[in-house]
């Protein structure tokens, strides 16, 4: 028998389509990619890490369904914690991360890897408490426990300090209806037709659904989806029927920047603002440094003197006077190596040219920080930055293909025709989760990391040899 359980009652909070296929057609849903999948991960260390705020706590295992129903009751009169403790009325399941005893029943403490209370865990919770008071239990308080954002790890971690623990009762006492939904879902479960969901703005909140393609593909390959920061607009604009980019009635408001996209559907031209574009260039002066950074990160962190999520660069690649250098690193914590190596090949002046610049001038000033010693050159490093992004991000330039979005991802085939397809790792998220895990033991993808962070920057130089073309 198919239970409803706590996520897949958030799945049909968001989906009831999706939440049908994923009981009845689950081989339609695509196996999660690997940045995913580290964020499962991410949620179960720090599942762990929370337990030991409760070092009386008495785990139960889930292997068991039967078995851990069974335990869970009789566990109760132990008047301990529990973690994982499960109870099911009927179709409905839950399972609570910790069960806390108090003076006058339980408390509910939800452990999440997140650095804030969201809307979905307040659901996530309200079903649970709905699920216990079902089976008997007496709800008092709910919490959420979240990570702390501003917690730096010297030594061992302390959980006590690593977790922000929120009072959340109010809210979810606040929440009405859930009956009625788990009604609605349980009648969904049960029919044989998967029930027919228009596409709204439900389809990436509170999580991008994987089956997008698969509600979206009648959409046109210009669609006012493809509008820049279109939000509300796009989808009032499907709501009264219009698909194509090029549809847009001249009277309905735009941005100057959809504007600019619009025309260009229209007639099918490229657009280019020669003198901005110009005004940019004239910025490029002396030797031009192009360079990009690769970090990685983790919920719980690994280096002292580091944050939750905190990027740790270990990675960069730099072209100058057609010269190549590049520096990977063998460790961890490599970023005095980094600094070392970057320091040699940067020179005193010119100007560096990244993509994006906060991510690169950020990840410079935190290893300032570290590193006192270069704090002042780092400072001189930050002063000769230029963002290549710049033309693209205010449409001084803009293309069809680039599908209102000014990453390098797509600007660099909009504007070379090239991209990166042909390599083995061509993210970032992959990147630096693979280099961490070849530091673990994992296979050997060095060169594959060198090749994707070269792209990066030889992909700036060729942008910008573009950029000059046109303003001949």
């Amino acid at each position: 028998m198919a239970l409803l359980t706590k996520s897949r009652y958030l799945v049909g909070l968001q989906c009831l389509k999706y939440f049908w296929i994923d009981l009845h057609e689950k081989d339609k849903i695509p196996e999660h990619d690997l940045a995913t999948k580290h964020k499962f991960d991410q949620g179960h260390i720090v599942g762990q890490l929370a337990k030991k705020m409760f070092p009386e706590g008495i785990d139960i295992p889930e292997a068991d369904f039967k078995g851990s129903l069974i335990n869970s009751r009789k566990l109760l009169s132990e008047g301990k914690p529990l973690f994982e403790a499960a109870y099911s009325d009927g179709e409905v399941y839950s399972r609570a991360d910790v069960l806390v005893p108090n003076e006058d029943g339980w408390d509910i403490i939800e452990v999440k890897s997140g650095a804030s209370v969201k809307k979905i865990n307040i659901q996530d919770v309200a079903f649970q408490k709905y699920v216990y008071s079902l089976c008997g239990l007496k709800i008092k308080n709910c919490f959420l426990m979240h990570v702390n954002n501003k917690f730096v790890k010297d030594g061992e971690i302390d959980p006590v300090k690593f977790f922000v623990k929120e009072d959340i009762t109010s809210l979810v006492s606040e929440v009405t209806g859930i009956k009625e939904k788990i009604d609605e879902m349980l009648k969904v479960m049960r029919s044989n037709v998967c029930p027919t969901v228009k596409i709204s703005s439900d389809c990436a909140d509170p999580y991008d659904c994987p089956l997008e393609d698969g509600c979206w593909g009648f959409l046109p390959s210009s669609s006012v989806f493809d509008l820049s920061r279109g939000g509300k607009k796009s989808f009032q604009l499907y709501e009264d029927g219009i698909l194509e980019l090029k549809d847009i009635p001249s009277e309905f408001k735009l941005s100057d920047k959809q504007g600019i996209q619009h025309q260009c559907e229209i007639n099918g031209k490229v657009h280019v603002n020669k003198e901005e574009i110009e005004k940019f260039l004239n910025t490029l002066k002396g030797e031009l440094y192009y360079l990009d950074f690769e970090t990685f990160r983790s919920a719980v962190p690994i280096l002292d003197g580091t944050k939750p999520y905190q990027q740790i660069p270990f990675q960069w690649s730099l072209h100058v006077n057609d010269k190549h250098y590049e520096f990977l690193g063998s460790k961890l914590d490599c970023r005095l190596e980094f600094l070392k190596a970057l320091k040699e090949v940067l020179g005193s002046s010119g100007t560096i040219v990244t993509y994006n610049q906060s991510f690169e001038i950020g990840r410079l000033r935190e290893l300032g920080l570290v590193f006192p010693e270069y704090k002042d050159w780092v400072e001189g490093v930050v002063s000769r930055v230029v963002d290549l992004i710049v033309p693209f991000r205010q449409f001084h330039y803009y293309n069809l293909k680039q599908k209102g979005s000014a990453s390098l991802k797509k600007v660099l085939p909009a504007i070379v025709g090239k991209d990166y397809s042909h390599l083995e790792i061509s993210d970032g998220d992959t990147a630096s989760l693979l280099f961490v895990k070849m530091l673990n033991g994992g296979e050997d993808v060095r060169d594959d990391l060198l090749k994707y962070c070269e792209l990066d920057t030889e992909g700036m130089i060729w942008i910008v040899e573009a950029l000059r073309e046109l303003v001949k």
